[in-house]
């Protein structure tokens, strides 16, 4: 039972895992479309910037990424602050940027400058990746099942159940050859 968990569960705990990852490449490419597509802009301050680093344990790589907090006033003048990743290196505190924004009652914003084919090839690339890992889980558990389905691949004794010589043990003698209704 607990070899089943391995062969199902965790391949479904993987899928779920990327479904959820999924949702938010999604969420995240439509909150910039909205943003760029509603033609609001403001001009943001930006506040303060920062970096945060991941990796650099044992054998693996330091990826550093570049935070920037912006503020500025919405149209019906609310003072938006929000929090962005990966801005130009450019862009210190005190600075001036153009920002797009949505309205509604949780407001969007982006300093990043409209590009709906980078932002559309860097979602379907992430999306078809993810793709793979659920079909590589999918194709996984159904030859696991296939191969469930006939049996065990083993006997008691560890012999191959296609093994001719199973259970047979030197000077053992035969009256008939055991192999004689084989091709």
């Amino acid at each position: 039972m607990s070899m089943d968990f391995m062969f199902y569960g965790l391949p479904v705990l993987i899928m779920a895992g990327v479904l959820l990852v999924a949702s938010q490449v999604i969420r995240r490419s439509l909150q910039l479309r909205r943003a760029w597509n509603s033609g609001l802009t403001a001009e943001a301050r930006c506040l303060r910037t920062y970096t945060t680093t991941s990796g650099g344990s044992g054998d693996t790589s330091v990826s550093t990424t570049l935070h920037h907090v912006y503020e500025f006033t919405a149209r019906d003048g609310r003072t938006i602050r929000f929090e962005e990743e990966n801005g130009p290196g450019t862009t210190v505190e005190g600075d001036i940027v153009v920002v797009y924004y949505s309205e509604g009652e949780m407001v969007r914003a982006t300093a990043h400058r409209p590009s709906h084919v980078r932002t559309a090839a860097a979602t379907i690339g992430i999306l078809a990746f993810l793709g793979v890992v659920v079909v590589f889980c999918v194709g996984f558990m159904v030859t696991y099942a296939e191969f469930s389905a006939v049996g065990d691949f083993f006997t008691d004794d560890g012999s191959s159940v296609d093994d001719p010589y199973a259970g047979i043990t030197e000077g053992d003698t035969f009256s008939e050859d055991p192999f004689a209704d084989s091709p």
